[in-house]
């Protein structure tokens, strides 16, 4: 039977749509394909992504969420309409509830447009809740205690750094950095050295398979092909692990003063259960190898990833939607 209670984590690279005592039901790139003629929405998700560097004049690919907000409005509707009807099948007349993660420093025109979106699309109410929360709910950390707790979500567009004690933020920083630059760092750095143009998810593809955080003796190496700058034709390198991290250098460095900036907002009673405890991180670009051990170096406290870090934020949004009019007074806004 379709449960009316749906919750949506909205990424800038991907997206996870959780159904209400059936768990996550979808798990796609946040991407769609488009044709600007007439507007027509071709694929969304894992089909328009292996659209891209593809397409014809004639359909456009876009990511309508940027830096973990709303770029396009439009195309997100579609998008977040393409999720509901998915998972709604026949039962469509069954208007759902909607939760819906945003960044903590959302705007209140941003918060605004996601809710929007959501109602203008068929959602009977739509509600919202902050992602450092959402990943500490579902990195199992006890969010209500008195005690401080340090969760660092990296992903595809920003990473948040926030100090949660008593249900609520108490310092945070969002840094418009995360697996994106990641990939674009790297065909940067391929371009400048290699003089070799390659695409977003060729970059994606060595960032996943050899990337690291820390320089390693052992290297890893991939073949990578793109086109050569010069002569317009075809060319294999190999890319080695090394490389991948001193591309990535600057992105990680950023992170890490990110989080030494929130350790300095953070009351000293906060920072000592921190320093306790260690760090938590959670999103998909705490999957990158030794990225605990490179912040807990640069920061001088311990760091973990939580487990299965790419579905924190659902696993949030699961337990907000099992406990709605609990957390209505708490940590969920709505329109």
């Amino acid at each position: 039977m379709f449960s009316r209670k749906i919750a949506i984590d909205l990424g800038t690279a991907n997206s996870l749509v959780l159904v209400q005592k059936k768990g996550v039901v979808i798990n796609e790139p946040s991407v769609v394909a488009v044709t600007p003629k007439d507007n027509r929405v071709l694929a969304v998700g894992l089909e328009a992504k292996q659209m891209i560097g593809r397409t014809p004049e004639a359909i456009k690919i876009y990511r309508p969420m940027r830096d973990g907000v709303i770029a396009d409005y439009r195309v997100t509707q579609s998008m977040i309409k393409y999720f509901i009807d998915k998972v709604s099948g026949s039962f469509d007349f069954m208007k759902p509830e909607l939760v819906i993660s945003v960044p903590a420093d959302i705007s209140s025109a941003e918060r605004r447009a996601v809710i929007e979106a959501a109602l203008s699309v068929g959602a009977r109410k739509a509600y919202i809740a902050k992602e450092p929360i959402l990943s500490a709910l579902g990195s199992g950390i006890p969010i209500d205690s008195c005690s401080g707790h340090m969760i660092v979500d990296i992903g595809g567009g920003t990473s948040e750094v926030a100090v949660i004690s008593l249900g609520g933020i108490v310092t945070c920083a969002s840094t418009r950095v995360g697996g994106d630059k990641m990939d674009e760092a790297i065909m940067a750095y391929v371009k400048d050295k290699y003089n070799l143009a390659i695409g977003v998810q060729t970059a994606e593809e060595a960032k996943k398979k050899i990337g690291i955080a820390r320089p390693e003796k052992k290297e890893k190496f991939l073949d990578i092909r793109g086109r050569d700058m010069a002569s317009g034709l075809p060319r294999d390198i190999k890319i080695s692990s090394n490389e991948v991290r001193e591309a990535i250098a600057e992105v990680l460095e950023e992170i890490a003063r990110s989080i030494r900036n929130v350790l300095r907002d953070t009351p000293p009673e906060l920072s000592a259960d921190i320093m306790n405890k260690g760090i938590i991180l959670a999103g998909g670009g705490s999957l990158l190898t030794d990225i605990d051990r490179f912040i807990a170096e640069k920061v001088k406290v311990p760091t973990f990833v939580s487990e299965e870090p790419l579905f924190s934020v659902i696993r949030g949004l699961g337990i907000v939607l099992d406990n709605l009019e609990v957390y209505k007074k708490s940590i969920v806004g709505r329109k």
